[in-house]
């Protein structure tokens, strides 16, 4: 189970949003009156009016629940878990509504909540979205939902950018990492997708501490994408990949070859120096391609001043 937390400034436009997606079904209220969407929204209303300097009464959430869990979740089994998930997190004494949608293939709850509780008192979003993960493993636990590994369950085509570019790249690495031997073999590889590959080094130095992958105009330092996918981590894999080629059955060791790991590592660093110099050419080329560039027409407007065009 996962929540999804918006806060809003007027209840109007988020109750007529989700009571008129297709099939929506209205499970439960309280502290509001169900009989129409008009005496709903009055009600959220007046109670924030209890506190009018606040201009964002109104917290969305969505509680969304694994496909594999489709079977077991009823209508009172989510009214259930949405007043456990609202009384952890504060919103115990407040209205709410629970409305369940059925647009997509994961079950899925839209809960709509006055901040502004019974008493008038505005109820804290402080960490609030820290803690509702908190919360949210603890139910998942505690009912034995399906938790999902890593990132096995994203629907890309539903991601909004940079989360769609961020993706793209995970996938690349996760399938051009094991087939490379080197940082050369991998740049190649990500370069087919889309994927630019660049060093963060240590200050002037030729020591190379980090790595960012970019696509689509979006940048992202390896970690960012995933922990796996770390500078070091990905040099790890690498050094890896060639040890397990050099011990596979299939592999002919040369006479005086040995396996010692300290040798893959320097012949994967001296990949990667390899790689640094030829980037660096490559960028000192491109500026001194611009500093000709921005001389010629210099030039060429000297020369039409002279001429006195």
């Amino acid at each position: 189970m996962i929540a999804k937390i918006t806060q809003g400034g007027g209840f109007q436009g988020v109750v007529t949003y989700i009571l008129d997606k297709k099939d929506a079904r209205l499970l439960h209220g309280e502290g509001v009156r169900l009989k129409d969407r008009r005496a709903t929204i009055q009600d959220f209303n007046t109670q924030s009016k209890l506190k009018p300097k606040i201009t964002k009464p109104v917290a969305h959430i969505s509680l969304d629940f694994s496909v594999q869990d489709k079977h077991r979740l009823t209508d009172q089994s989510m009214i259930r878990i949405a007043q456990e998930y609202l009384d952890k997190m504060g919103y115990g004494n407040t209205q709410y509504i629970v409305v369940r949608h059925f647009d997509t293939d994961h079950p899925h709850i839209h809960l709509v909540i006055n901040r502004i509780d019974n008493n008038g008192n505005r109820i804290s979003d402080q960490k609030e979205k820290l803690r509702s993960t908190k919360i949210c493993m603890e139910i998942t636990q505690k009912y034995g939902f399906y938790i999902a590994k890593g990132k096995e369950n994203v629907k890309v085509h539903r991601l909004r950018e940079p989360d769609k570019s961020r993706y793209e790249i995970y996938s690349s690495l996760k399938s051009a990492i094991p087939k490379s031997k080197n940082w050369l073999e991998l740049r190649v590889q990500l370069q087919n997708s889309g994927i630019s590959t660049e060093f963060k080094k240590n200050g002037n130095t030729e020591k190379i501490q980090g790595v960012r992958f970019g696509k689509n105009g979006y940048e992202f330092n390896g970690s960012k994408i995933d922990r796996a996918f770390s500078y070091s981590k990905i040099n790890y894999q690498l050094q890896q990949n060639i040890l397990a080629e050099q011990i596979s059955p299939g592999h002919q060791q040369k006479p005086g070859q040995t396996q010692d790991l300290s040798d893959v590592a320097g012949a994967t660093i001296s990949y990667m120096r390899e790689l640094s110099r030829l980037m660096d050419r490559s960028a000192n080329r491109d500026k001194m391609h611009s500093k000709e560039k921005i001389y010629r027409v210099k030039r060429q407007r000297g020369r039409e001043e002279g001429r006195g065009l």
